[in-house]
């Protein structure tokens, strides 16, 4: 007995192994160590901060508004605040832009970080360790907003730590978004891929184009229900877009969490919606029909023999470029259907003038000469692994859907590569193989979660090198057969958990039996949040 008090006193004094009892943080930090009695915020204390860190002190201030009714004082000048942000450059070559240092102790509250980012994060943990109700929608006067006294050093795995939204099918509210990105911050995601545009419906507004939203943006029923390759819809529409005012307004908000907005206008398939507008786009000009259903066959493709297409897709992204600041631009380049430009005169001349080959490298063409524009303007696409066949574009990042193989030829080829393997992180995959309890329709692959917090975004085949070109990772929610807020909720949360953990945490820092156990509170949170959720045990 006296060995075995000896070893649990050496592991709960020296943090090994991460296993910290008072500490429930998603994603699990990088270095933890407990450290004696708790710290309690409370009304009239005084946060320090330098002007930096002026935003981020105010989140923390803020955070109590709801549940306990006051908000705490932000001062650069007090001398023993009981909270205490310092900007400490020193820490950015360690821990880079988005590490921090918090050690919270029974007087003190202590948060070093290099820049915004890094105490955005650490203020994200001090809300974990906090009681659910701190998250609520309603006062709770009598609880406590006590956390304990503990050490943390924590920095993130990968730089991309991403979630993409289909909202071509399913159309979600400007609240239920920035709901979402609220989670996502807490669990320190920094990446929100926005996909607008597909063959059920076109999101986004465009001035020049008053018809792609007009006509593009209705269907006229929903999938509801699949049995083998028949499809049920309802025979309600379904409409609804994003006007710039509230794109931007959701650019903004996300920026003030940290997130980036990466929009998704996807080319040059699936693209029936954008052609119903404008049937010109296609290879025939024939007029199409927004579809419900996901088989768009030849005519959900643009002509790539048009000059009048490239100039479309340009005017397109000169709107896209003014109403978000990411860096990267998603061009989609997936599930190409090449039929129809082999029966085209124009891609036929084309592919003569261009001297291509093959129809792989008119799609490369295509892609390439949408990228020369997007590179002009200061901008990286990135697209799904498609976009390697014919060729790669020269600067394009590269997200891979289909297995692990696209990611792995990209970063052989120094190209950077997002990680998103749909056998991995395709969150519309049903999450049991017992089907018929689950409570919503889903595609039939099976993805519960624990597949997808053991995935690792860096294959064995790669050589150590190599492996510095997989940036990140990210987890895809194609609505096919969402219908609701409470189903997209459900299949999202909380297997995004898993998801940020992927991307956040080391992996030997990593233990799925506490994961699940740490997932207790996060159920709590969800119930006090109004998030519909999956239950998981061990």
């Amino acid at each position: 007995m006296k060995k075995l008090s000896y070893v649990i006193a050496l592991i709960l004094s020296l943090g090994i192994g991460n296993l910290c009892l008072a500490v429930d943080i998603i994603p699990q930090p990088q270095i933890v160590k407990d450290l004696d009695g708790t710290f309690s915020f409370a009304k009239g204390m005084q946060i320090s901060a330098p002007q930096e860190f002026a935003d981020e002190a105010e989140v923390l201030a803020n955070m109590f508004e709801v549940s306990s009714g006051y908000t705490l004082e932000v001062t650069s000048k007090a001398k023993k605040a009981q909270v205490v942000f310092v900007h400490d450059a020193k820490l950015g070559s360690d821990l880079g832009d988005e590490g921090y240092v918090l050690e919270v102790k029974k007087d003190q509250v202590v948060i070093k970080a290099a820049k915004p980012a890094g105490a955005f994060y650490a203020i994200q943990s001090i809300k974990q360790m906090l009681p659910v109700e701190v998250a609520g929608y309603y006062p709770t006067p009598n609880v406590e907003m006590t956390i304990p006294c503990v050490y943390i050093e924590d920095a993130p795995r990968f730089g991309w730590r991403g979630y993409m939204l289909d909202c071509s099918r399913y159309f979600a509210s400007v609240d239920r978004i920035k709901k979402h990105l609220d989670l996502m911050a807490l669990y320190k995601l920094n990446t929100f891929q926005w996909h607008f545009t597909d063959y059920q419906g076109w999101r986004m507004q465009v001035m020049k184009y008053p018809k792609l939203t007009k006509v593009g943006s209705t269907r006229a029923q929903t999938i509801i229900y699949q049995r083998g390759r028949k499809l049920y819809a309802n025979q309600t529409p379904e409409n609804g877009f994003y006007t710039q005012e509230q794109i931007k307004d959701i650019v903004a908000y996300a920026e003030k969490l940290h997130i980036t907005v990466v929009p998704e206008i996807d080319i040059p398939a699936h693209s029936i919606a954008a052609i119903a507008a404008y049937p010109e786009l296609s290879c025939t000009g024939k007029p199409a029909e927004v579809k419900e259903s996901n088989h768009g066959g030849m005519s959900n493709v643009f002509c790539p023999g048009k000059d009048s297409t490239f100039e479309f897709v340009q005017n397109v992204l000169l709107e896209v470029f003014e109403l978000f600041p990411s860096k990267i631009i998603h061009i989609g380049g997936d599930e190409v259907n090449k039929d129809g430009w082999k029966a085209c005169p124009h891609c036929k001349k084309r592919m003569e003038d261009e001297h291509l080959k093959d129809y792989d490298e008119l799609q490369s063409y295509f892609i390439q000469r949408v990228e020369k524009f997007v590179n002009k303007h200061g901008r990286t696409i990135i697209g799904w692994d498609e976009i390697l066949d014919g060729g790669l574009a020269e600067n394009a990042m590269v997200m891979s859907w289909r297995g692990e193989e696209g990611g792995v030829a990209a970063a052989k080829m120094k190209h950077p590569v997002v990680m998103t393997p749909n056998q991995f992180l395709y969150f519309d995959y049903v999450q049991s193989e017992d089907r018929e309890n689950e409570p919503y329709v889903s595609f039939k692959q099976v993805l519960p979660i624990d597949r997808v917090y053991n995935y690792d975004p860096t294959p064995e085949v790669l050589t150590k090198d190599e492996r510095e070109y997989i940036v990140g990772v990210q987890a895809n929610m194609w609505a096919n057969f969402v219908v609701s807020p409470t189903h997209f909720e459900y299949m999202t949360y909380p297997r995004m958990c898993a998801l940020a953990e992927i991307g956040w945490t080391a992996v030997d820092k990593k233990n799925y039996d506490g994961f699940v156990g740490k997932l207790e509170k996060q159920y709590k949170r969800f119930d006090e949040l109004h998030v519909a959720y999956r239950r998981h045990d061990k």
